[in-house]
């Protein structure tokens, strides 16, 4: 969006903050989508295993509160179930195991 001008033309203190705001926000999302992205990109590869791909999810968590240090509760509520989505997708947890009863020799009674 343009700025506003003033009636001479020149645009005032405010308006360049304001801009030199919103182009600072507009970079910390960008930074904050690269990271996300690459994140997703590497679970789907495969190649972690699940302690791994926590830790991953944790780096990129807490780039996201470097970013926006008050929006955790954001990050927790929208981008983590996705992270955990491609997880639970490509490093599936095993069913636990069954146990089976001992089936010794049987003793016949005299």
């Amino acid at each position: 969006p343009a700025s506003r001008a003033t009636l001479s033309g020149a645009v005032t203190k405010d308006e360049r903050t304001k801009t030199s705001a919103e182009a600072e926000e507009r970079r910390r999302v960008r930074q904050l989508r690269t990271s996300v992205d690459l994140a997703c990109a590497v679970l789907r590869q495969g190649d972690l295993t699940r302690a791994e791909a926590d830790e991953l999810v944790a780096a990129v968590r807490g780039r996201a509160l470097e970013l926006f240090p008050d929006k955790g509760h954001v990050f927790d509520l929208v981008l983590a179930p996705r992270l955990q989505r491609i997880i639970d997708e490509v490093l599936p947890v095993p069913p636990p195991a069954r146990v089976l009863p001992f089936r010794g020799r049987r003793r016949k009674h005299r």
